[in-house]
C-alpha cells in the first residue's frame, strides 16, 4: 500500500468532526490509543486481553494479557502487566511484564488535553501482544519460533505523549510513541489515532445493560513511524481497526476489535478482545481490614 494512503487515514482519524454532549463513561474504548480520562481515584480495575493474529505466511497466534490498572490520583494512573502467548505448532511462553504510569498534565477539561506515558517493559523476543506498533515492525519478526525468540531480552522504556479533545459526544486522542531498548539501539517511533462516541449521545441515568448509551463505537489507526534519523511510513506496518465497548451496569466491560492490516508488512488480520471489571475505593477497603486486625 502506497505511503500516502496511510497519511490520508491518519488526517481523516485525526481531524474527525465532532456532535453531541460529553461522554458519561470514561472508560478507555480503545486497544491501542490512549485517551487522557485517568482511572478514578483509588479504584481499581483488573482486565484481560486477546490478540488473534492471523496471517497465511505465519503461524496463527494469541497474545495475551492481564492488566492490573490503579488510580493513585486524580492526575496519575498506575499500571502493571503480565505477558503471554500462544503460537500454532510452537506452544506457549510467558513472556514477561511491564509497568506503566500515566500523569495528566493539566487538570479540568480543555479543548486538548495532554498526558505524559512512561513504561519499563522486561520482556522477551516472543512477546506477541502487540499493544503497540513501532520502528519497522513487522510479520516478520513474528515468524522467529518460540524457543529461539524466547531467548531475546528486551528491556525497553517506552513513552507516549498523548493528546486528548472530549468534542461533545466525540473523543479524538492521538499519541506520539517512542521506544528505546536500554541496551542499546536507535529509538523506534510510532502513532496510534482514535476516534469513538457513544451510540446515544444523551445519559438517561439509568442502569441498563442493553441501552444505546451503554454502547460505545469507534475505530482506531496505528503503526510504526521508523526510527531516529529514518523517520518514515514506508516499509512499516500500518492497521486500521473498528471497534465496540459495551459497559455493563455492574462495572464491567467488554470491548472487542477487528483490525486489517494496511501495508505487505502487516499481520493481514488481528483480533482482539477483553473483558474487565472495576473495584472502587480499593486503598480504603484495605486499611480498613488492617485497622480492622
Amino acid at each position: 500500500m502506497k505511503t500516502h494512503i496511510v497519511i490520508t487515514c491518519v488526517t481523516v482519524l485525526g481531524f474527525f468532526p465532532a456532535a453531541a454532549l460529553a461522554q458519561q463513561e470514561h472508560e478507555r474504548p480503545y486497544f491501542v490509543t490512549y485517551d487522557h480520562y485517568m482511572e478514578e481515584r483509588d479504584a481499581l480495575e483488573i482486565a484481560n486481553a486477546t490478540v488473534v493474529g492471523r496471517d497465511k505466511t505465519i503461524n496463527t497466534f494469541w497474545g495475551n494479557w492481564t492488566e492490573f490498572e490503579y488510580g493513585a490520583t486524580n492526575w496519575w494512573t498506575t499500571e502493571f502487566y503480565l505477558d503471554a502467548q500462544h503460537t500454532r505448532h510452537e506452544g506457549s511462553v510467558f513472556t514477561g511484564v511491564r509497568f506503566e504510569n500515566r500523569f495528566r498534565l493539566s487538570t479540568g477539561e480543555h479543548a486538548v488535553n495532554p498526558v505524559l506515558y512512561v513504561e519499563y517493559e522486561h520482556l522477551n523476543g516472543a512477546d506477541k501482544i502487540l499493544k503497540e506498533i513501532v520502528g519497522f515492525d513487522s510479520k516478520e519478526d513474528l515468524r522467529v519460533p518460540n524457543d529461539v525468540a524466547r531467548e531475546e531480552a528486551e528491556h525497553e522504556f517506552e513513552t507516549k505523549f498523548i493528546l486528548s479533545s472530549q468534542i461533545k459526544a466525540w473523543n479524538v486522542s492521538e499519541n506520539f510513541i517512542g521506544v528505546k531498548n536500554v541496551h542499546g539501539g536507535p529509538w523506534e517511533f510510532g502513532y496510534a489515532v482514535g476516534v469513538s462516541r457513544p451510540l446515544k449521545s444523551t445519559y438517561s441515568g439509568l442502569q441498563c445493560a442493553f441501552c444505546l448509551e451503554s454502547l460505545t463505537a469507534g475505530a482506531e489507526l496505528y503503526g510504526g513511524m521508523g526510527e531516529w534519523g529514518k523517520f518514515t511510513l514506508r516499509n512499516t506496518s500500518q492497521y486500521l481497526a473498528p471497534l465496540l465497548r459495551w459497559n455493563l451496569p455492574s462495572e464491567t466491560t467488554l470491548r472487542v476489535s477487528v483490525g486489517w492490516g494496511l501495508t505487505d508488512q502487516s499481520v493481514r488480520s488481528l483480533i482482539r478482545f477483553s473483558v474487565a471489571q472495576e473495584f472502587d475505593h480499593v486503598g480504603r477497603t484495605i486499611g480498613k481490614l488492617f485497622r480492622g486486625h
